[in-house]
């Protein structure tokens, strides 16, 4: 069975190449950072946001234990503040809803207005041919929200400059879920 996770990362994949700035804009614990400075290899550069310090600095450990560091530039700030860190096209941009993994405060969540703040932004920063990728967890209120709101954004994009999919598991009402706007 295929995992949805696979399939984002080869969305990802499809679009990323060597020498490229994308962004997380959810770093979390810093899979998808670690993923993304791995693939815009030694000269590309990732951009990751978090309003948590436990997120930065648990994204910073891993980012060192594999090397590449020098490759990220973290910010301790909303993603909806992102375009005032921002100065360069992005090939792709990754948000990764909800809150943070493994913590007991499930308070601290991504929420719709600074979410929709973000990928309007995210948008107007990505490059010809780039990629977002949103995923959304609806099993909890403020998720299912957010779906909710990026679903009615997502609808009213001009279809001649973007491409939007969504990807569910359709006989799974909760799971988890994820759109890609691909810049045409």
């Amino acid at each position: 069975m295929i995992r949805l996770l696979d399939l984002q990362k080869q969305f990802l994949d499809a679009h990323i190449r060597l020498g490229d700035n994308v962004a997380d804009f959810t770093m979390g614990n810093g899979h998808d950072t670690l993923y993304l400075a791995q693939r815009v290899g030694p000269n590309g550069h990732v951009y990751a946001f978090d309003i948590q310090p436990d997120a930065l600095e648990s994204t910073r450990r891993r980012l060192t234990e594999n090397g590449v560091e020098q490759r990220v530039t973290l910010i301790l700030d909303s993603h909806a503040n992102a375009s005032g860190y921002i100065d360069v096209p992005l090939r792709a941009g990754v948000f990764n809803l909800g809150w943070l993994p493994g913590s007991a405060d499930k308070t601290v969540t991504t929420k719709r207005d600074s979410t929709r703040q973000a990928v309007q932004s995210a948008m107007q920063m990505l490059d010809h041919d780039g990629i977002l990728l949103i995923a959304v967890y609806p099993g909890h209120q403020e998720g299912y929200l957010e779906g909710q709101m990026l679903s009615e954004m997502f609808a009213d994009v001009d279809r001649y400059t973007w491409c939007v999919t969504r990807v569910q598991i359709v006989n799974a009402s909760d799971s988890p879920y994820f759109f890609t706007l691909e810049r045409k």
